[in-house]
């Protein structure tokens, strides 16, 4: 089963006078990389979310926000003027900073700045024991993962549906291509044949061995059986991992590679036009398997 990198979840929740949204998204990424947006005023909170998002998640960039409030998380909260001039100014103070080494630095938004520490009226009582408040929170998180991870594997069944049929096509032009080999093989021992009939009637003294040597050398050159061998044998590759459970995107896109390779060669020793163009079409399917794979955990 495939599981795909890109998915979406969210959740709610309330405890006495406080509020929450929890917010967790994911895109396709090289490996597994964690943004968390919690606030740090909750002692050991991102500490202790931070595993339960590695354990759950194998590979993609994955952002997780929470938003904590007193009443309602949507509600109106009073923003500290003071603070708020005081994160404004040291902006001002590092983007200078940075324009004076030649560095240009994206200017935060509003919503970036909401989120420093102090802006609003959240904790407000900082004696207030926050381990109630952190308790029900991670609480939440395992099903906001288990929400995110449906969502990713009904991603990761389409995704499976679209790479099957790639791969059925792929196999299929496989087929057509060792078709064509047999008339290509009469083909191209005619033409050996010619070639070798030019050669030793206008060149007086060559040596008939060498000649034939040299023939025989481009005949091997031209040769495609191995390259249609190993692209049946990436297929079946190909559906084995699309069988297994966990991450398999990785050794998706390693194959993909090979695929590709394979087809080159082909298109390089084809030297036939109905094996040209199965070449360029196995490159196209080739080519739009690997962008499916980019999303595939």
């Amino acid at each position: 089963m495939l599981i795909s990198m890109t998915g979406f979840a969210a959740g709610q929740g309330g405890l006495a006078d406080w509020s929450w949204v929890w917010d967790i998204r994911g895109v396709n990424g090289r490996g597994l990389e964690l943004r968390m947006r919690v606030p740090d005023w909750i002692e050991g909170l991102e500490a202790a979310i931070r595993p339960l998002v590695q354990g759950a998640v194998g590979r993609g960039n994955v952002t997780l926000s929470l938003r904590v409030a007193r009443g309602s998380v949507g509600g109106a909260q009073q923003i500290d003027l003071a603070a708020l001039a005081r994160t404004l100014a040291q902006i001002a103070q590092i983007e200078a900073a940075a324009m004076e080494h030649g560095v240009n630095i994206v200017a935060p938004s509003a919503t970036d700045i909401l989120t420093q520490r102090g802006i609003l009226d959240v904790p407000g009582d900082t004696d207030q024991d926050m381990a109630p408040l952190k308790k029900a929170l991670l609480a939440e998180v395992p099903a906001l993962l288990a929400a995110f991870n449906a969502m990713r594997a009904a991603e990761g069944s389409a995704l499976h549906d679209i790479l099957s049929a790639q791969v059925a096509r792929i196999a299929d032009l496989t087929a057509e291509a060792q078709a064509l080999c047999g008339g290509r093989a009469d083909e191209m021992a005619a033409s050996l044949r010619t070639a070798l009939a030019r050669v030793t009637d206008n060149a007086d003294g060559a040596d008939p061995a060498r000649v034939a040597q040299e023939l025989a050398l481009i005949a091997v050159k031209s040769d495609i059986t191995e390259e249609l061998d190993r692209l049946c044998a990436h297929v079946a590759a190909a559906r084995d991992l699309m069988a297994e459970s966990g991450p398999v995107g990785r050794k998706l896109e390693f194959l993909t590679q090979e695929f590709n390779r394979e087809a080159n060669t082909l298109c390089s020793k084809s030297q036939n036009a109905a094996l040209t163009r199965v070449g360029l079409e196995l490159k196209t399917t080739i080519d739009q398997m690997r962008e499916q794979v980019q999303n595939v955990e």
